[in-house]
């Protein structure tokens, strides 16, 4: 394990040398090679290190507009240059490594120790921060493998729950069903949904949500689909328990007009035919087809 957090170390100063120097991709195996023998001499992982830093460069755009994305009040050439390297290697790790070899929470933790080692006062909040919120967006992957031992350490049922409501959104174009799905920063098609307001019921706040996410004018709730719950960790109130109720909801606008936000970037209409190819979080699928069922009388 230090051998590995020696190799992520080595790795983000030589990003950040990358990124002071000009970000020339042609002199990173130089800088490799140099902070290797400088500061790991003997590191029996250096491949490790050279994976990160390739995997980094190999993805950067991607990684940078997630970034911008998921902190939007933070541009990303204002970010410090230790906390944006940490923020790269973190999210290659979350997003893009092994998670067999690399768990998620292990890749955020490691990025967290490399923030306040090599940033500031400041830098380990705002990592924490960053990977934290886009490791809920992506669906918490591993969530389900805490330990008994964690497990036990929370009631469920005494934990604050966090209400939200979505919808799935539908039109009939000539008897030819269509459903509008938003596109995440992650790369994942899935729902329209949203915390609710004050004073608002789930309804309420489900056509809300799709009306200003999706851009449309018209929603009309035909039926409750269901309700899905996960234990999430919020960075100010810890755990709660997250119930997001979800509605069938039909609209007779044509066009979708993504709102922009921090964590979409396209909507699109999509037949029932093209489910399955689409990359979709896995509660997400059996709704449209409850949905289909709903629609065509079958349930």
């Amino acid at each position: 394990m230090a051998n590995r957090h020696l190799a992520r170390s080595v790795a983000m100063q030589s990003l950040f040398e990358w990124d002071f120097n000009g970000r020339k991709d042609a002199n990173i195996g130089k800088i490799l090679e140099a902070n290797l023998k400088e500061f790991a001499p003997g590191i029996e992982d250096s491949k490790f290190t050279k994976e990160l830093v390739e995997g980094v460069l190999a993805n950067r755009e991607k990684i940078n507009s997630i970034i911008e994305k998921a902190a939007p009040e933070w541009p990303l050439e204002q970010v410090a240059m230790v906390d944006r390297n940490v923020l790269r290697i973190g999210l290659f790790e979350l997003l893009f490594g092994s998670r067999k070899e690399v768990p998620p929470k292990v890749a955020i933790n490691e990025a967290i120790e490399l923030a306040k080692t090599f940033g500031s006062e400041s830098s380990g909040r705002f990592v924490n921060g960053v990977l934290g919120t886009i490791y809920r967006e992506i669906g918490e992957p591993g969530k389900d493998e805490t330990s008994k031992k964690r497990q036990s350490v929370e009631n469920i049922e005494d934990l604050p729950i966090e209400p939200k409501a979505g919808g799935v959104v539908y039109s009939e174009d000539g008897g030819k069903l269509l459903f509008a799905l938003v596109h995440d920063v992650f790369g994942y098609w899935t729902l329209s949904k949203g915390s609710l307001e004050e004073g608002e019921n789930a309804p309420e706040a489900a056509k809300r949500e799709v009306k200003e996410e999706l851009g449309i004018k018209s929603a009309e709730i035909i039926n409750k689909l269901g309700r899905n719950e996960y234990i999430a960790k919020d960075p100010e109130k810890g755990q709660v328990r997250r119930q997001v109720t979800y509605f069938l909801i039909k609209t007779t606008d044509k066009e979708l007009d993504l709102t922009p936000s921090g964590g979409l970037d396209d909507a699109r209409w999509f037949s029932p035919k093209e489910f399955k190819d689409l990359k979709t979080y896995p509660d997400i699928k059996p709704l449209l087809e409850k949905s289909i069922k709903q629609i065509k009388g079958e349930e």
